[in-house]
């Protein structure tokens, strides 16, 4: 299989690089605007492979605004769209909106025009909307259009429990819904340790504590980097998807997808349980949530619904 991952940022180079060391593509694509970056990165990770064991090839391709360049992403499976610009201190990811419209956009277009049987994996901030966006830019069907947001916010909340409680992040269950962003939703009737449910373990205002950090957890990263944005995290939990869609496994994660009646919310973009395959979304999960939780996510789907139909003009 190909997969194309374009920006060649921290975010995306380090996608990149995760994609390759799994082994299992013929070809990861790495794109970018900046003129010989993408190249060289690829180079130098080429030069990885004898030190690591893995025989995937990355190619890196510079490509312009007017879709040259893009005949090396030609027939690619899966894209990752990395590029836009990163928040910086004091930032809310809805103030990427405008800028960001216009590169997912064209990055879409010429997507759609040189793999137009792609599942695409929106990364790009703000995640709901740019998500929106790729699917009505590209005209795929809407199962081959998702975002990443829900494995990253998990993964937060995950290592928060596991520092707070002193355990190994691996008997952390926890899951975060809705959007990624101020309307998170998180769903405490499915976070547990060992089997025990996170409730008997945590009060309650500490729960919501390590829920607020969650939802900060990305601007955590950026006032402390003072530039750029996280990338070791957001990478990993990007590459899980593709893994999960290249191999047809079915696994089931949270991820930014296509509603269509499931937990009684329609026609929007927004942060779900999803089995992943071959074909993108393969299913909407629709786990049993405590009415609170419910209310809280069909919350969410409203507030994100109204900020999606305004990014289709942008």
């Amino acid at each position: 299989m190909k997969v194309t991952v374009v920006g060649a940022g921290f975010y995306g180079s380090t996608t990149a690089q995760r994609l390759a060391a799994y082994d299992i593509f013929d070809e990861v694509v790495l794109t970018d605007v900046v003129e010989g970056k993408p190249e060289g990165i690829a180079l130098d990770m080429n030069q990885s492979r004898p030190i690591e064991g893995y025989e995937t090839k990355v190619v890196g391709a510079t490509t312009g605004t007017d879709g040259s360049g893009y005949e090396a992403t030609a027939g690619s499976d899966i894209v990752v769209v990395t590029a836009g610009l990163p928040r910086k201190p004091g930032m809310s990811r809805m103030d990427l909106i405008e800028v960001n419209a216009g590169i997912v956009r064209q990055v879409t277009e010429n997507i759609a025009k040189t793999s137009p049987d792609a599942v695409i994996i929106v990364v790009s901030n703000p995640l709901d909307e740019m998500t929106a966006l790729a699917a009505n830019v590209s005209g795929f069907p809407k199962e081959r259009v998702m975002g990443q947001a829900g494995m990253l916010d998990t993964a937060r909340f995950s290592h928060f429990v596991a520092e707070t409680l002193s355990v190994p992040v691996r008997t952390v269950r926890t899951l975060t819904l809705g959007s990624h962003g101020d309307t998170m939703v998180p769903v405490p009737s499915h976070c547990s340790v060992n089997g025990t449910p996170l409730r008997d373990l945590l009060p309650a205002e500490k729960i919501d504590e390590l829920v607020d950090r969650t939802r900060n957890g990305g601007a955590e990263v950026v006032a402390l980097l003072k530039t750029g944005s996280a990338y070791y995290a957001p990478s990993a939990a990007a590459a899980r998807m593709v893994e999960a869609v290249a191999k047809d496994s079915g696994a089931s994660m949270p991820v930014c997808a296509w509603v269509t009646g499931q937990f009684g919310i329609s026609d929007v973009y927004l942060g779900v349980p999803a089995k992943l395959g071959r074909g993108g979304v393969i299913a909407v999960d629709e786990i049993p949530l405590e009415d609170a939780e419910l209310a809280a996510l069909k919350a969410a789907a409203e507030a994100v619904r109204a900020k999606q139909a305004d990014v289709a003009n942008l």
